[in-house]
């Protein structure tokens, strides 16, 4: 575990030097939440900001987690990696380590984005509420880290992984249920839609605003985490640099 710490340690401490890279990382969200949370006209919410906040969330983590996998490509580059990997520490402390802090840097994100909304008049949920809104956001971004560094351990070069990163970030958004509800989506959207694991986050916030526990997304989350991870930690034991 210290060494886990450690690795997270040293990617925090990078971040929160780069002050431009924060600020940028949630110009985004905030610009979604404003712009089409407050002006888009819809007939299915009076308070579409409601409606919306679950999915700007989500969108924060899974933009925080894609981008997390340009730290490893910085740190083959670099060099830095393959100092890390002749060390006596575990493989697996550093691969963790850099989730643990992709995941967190989310969390921080999402936390303003989440005081943004309720600036702009969105209802907050109970104490009980947030916590499990956590804790799926949480799950959520410990997936999309694995997956993200996953595929910086197959890539060589940063511009191949931001190609990578826009080519997918996008399209997993706009096939989720972030923006409209399941029916009044067309039927080939709703299908897509309702098997993104986009969708299993944004849901299962938003059952937590009616008082329900969407279970079911909650378990298909955690499962998809258990497998990305269990195949992250064994292709990152094999690597050569």
């Amino acid at each position: 575990m210290k060494d886990i710490i450690y690795y997270f340690e040293r990617d925090m401490l990078r971040w929160v030097r780069g002050r431009i890279s924060v600020v940028s990382a949630l110009i985004m969200p905030a610009a979604w939440l404003v712009f089409v949370g407050l002006a888009l006209p819809t007939t299915f919410s009076e308070h579409y900001i409601d409606f919306i906040t679950p999915g700007i969330l989500v969108l924060t983590m899974l933009g925080a987690s894609l981008q997390g996998g340009s730290l490893l490509i910085f740190d083959k580059i670099l060099g830095f990696l393959n100092k890390f990997l002749a060390l006596p520490s575990s493989r697996e402390s550093i691969l963790l380590g850099k989730i643990l802090f992709i995941t967190t840097r989310g969390l921080i994100q999402a936390t303003v984005i989440l005081v943004l909304a309720w600036v702009l008049g969105a209802s907050l949920l109970s104490p009980a509420g947030i916590l499990l809104s956590y804790g799926i956001l949480a799950l959520f971004g410990i997936l999309l880290s694995a997956f993200s560094t996953t595929i910086a351990l197959y890539l060589s070069d940063h511009d191949s992984y931001a190609a990578f990163n826009a080519m997918v970030s996008m399209p997993l958004f706009f096939t989720s249920s972030a923006l409209m509800p399941y029916d009044v989506m067309p039927p080939w959207l709703s299908m897509l839609a309702y098997w993104n694991p986009v969708s299993f986050a944004i849901d299962a916030i938003r059952s937590l605003q009616g008082g329900a526990i969407a279970w079911t997304r909650i378990g298909a989350l955690a499962l998809l985490a258990v497998l990305v991870v269990g195949f992250c930690i064994h292709k990152f034991r094999t690597i050569t640099i």
